[in-house]
């Protein structure tokens, strides 16, 4: 007969393995899941359900390795685009810095604007205003020096909310997309209305995407020898925008075949979206992401200077496009720290 401490003996090495078991199937299950901070709802079932389609081998829906490109948005897509867009928030903190040099300024919009921290009259300055405040801050010197100082921005600049720099404020749903697309095959590009020489000195660090898959828009530059050394001069001209229809024209001249997978998350994206899904005979993927979380980023779409979206998110479910509410189906924004 077995005695009571051994049945108490056994019955507790028996709830210690049981322990012991869970631990270790939850650390597999968390170890086998791509995408954890994703919650279990349709967007995140969308995306494996489209990866397992076009990588298993003998499908009908089989994609060969070359052809998985997959094209991301940047601004509000891979991170946060508000108040107002990062490489906005460093033409306004260079005018402050060259500003020194530039007396003339105090009295000419829209750099009056900015040293006087007046956001409605740059508002009002409009489009124009904008090109003028980027011509001025991002020209004038070689590509290697404007890296430089992208990169010195990026280091000690910080986001007057979350108080993080803002290499910090991407959104880890989104990097753990970008890691499980590329683990299975996938080659991934970032197409964006920012400017290319802005995100190129850090996208590998921060996204894992290297300098030659970054597609953006760009000013003008010159080639020529300055003491027997070769640079290019970035000048005060636009070159290419690359938003809105702008966007499957890049991709078509950096990229040179049509992606299988975009992802976006305005109305400036909609031809992006539009020109990888519509109209193919192969398995095709296109993703909105819909800023609906103000607690722990933002909540906006229609009404916004920055980021709007109206029509692409009102004909997603016609063309198939799925969505994501960040509040639902993110467990987490950013990266903890």
């Amino acid at each position: 007969m077995i005695s009571a401490s051994e049945c108490l003996i056994f019955a507790r090495n028996t709830a210690l393995g049981l322990v012991a078991w869970f631990a270790i199937a939850t650390a597999v299950q968390a170890q086998s899941d791509p995408l954890p901070s994703w919650n279990d709802t349709a967007p995140k079932k969308a995306i494996v359900t489209f990866v397992e389609r076009v990588t298993k081998e003998g499908s009908p829906d089989f994609v060969p390795a070359p052809a998985r490109i997959a094209v991301f948005d940047n601004d509000g897509t891979l991170w946060t685009e508000h108040p107002m867009y990062t490489q906005l928030v460093f033409a306004l903190d260079r005018v402050k810095t060259m500003a020194k040099d530039h007396p003339e300024w105090k009295d000419k919009q829209p750099f009056k604007a900015v040293l006087e921290g007046d956001l409605k009259a740059l508002a009002a300055a409009g489009e124009k205003g904008l090109v003028d405040l980027i011509m001025t801050t991002h020209a004038g010197m070689t590509d290697d020096q404007f890296a430089t100082i992208v990169t010195e921005w990026l280091a000690k600049a910080r986001d007057p909310r979350f108080k993080r720099p803002y290499t910090e404020l991407v959104y880890q749903p989104m990097l753990e997309l970008l890691a499980y697309l590329r683990a299975n095959g996938f080659k991934t590009f970032i197409v964006s209305g920012g400017g290319i020489e802005f995100m190129r000195p850090w996208s590998e660090s921060v996204y894992g995407v290297p300098p030659d898959q970054v597609v953006g828009s760009s000013i003008k530059t010159e080639f020529f020898m300055r003491d027997g050394v070769p640079v290019l001069l970035r000048l005060p001209q636009v070159n290419f925008v690359d938003d809105k229809a702008g966007k499957p024209v890049g991709i078509n001249a950096h990229i040179g075949q049509r992606p299988i997978a975009a992802v976006g998350n305005s109305d400036g994206d909609l031809q992006m979206l539009q020109w990888t899904t519509l109209g193919a005979s192969t398995p095709r993927f296109g993703m909105i992401i819909h800023h609906t979380d103000a607690e722990r980023e933002y909540a906006y779409d229609r009404d916004t200077d920055f980021g709007r979206l109206d029509e692409a998110l009102a004909i997603a479910p016609i063309n198939g496009w799925t969505v994501v509410d960040m509040k639902s189906d993110w467990k987490e924004i950013f990266p903890h720290k």
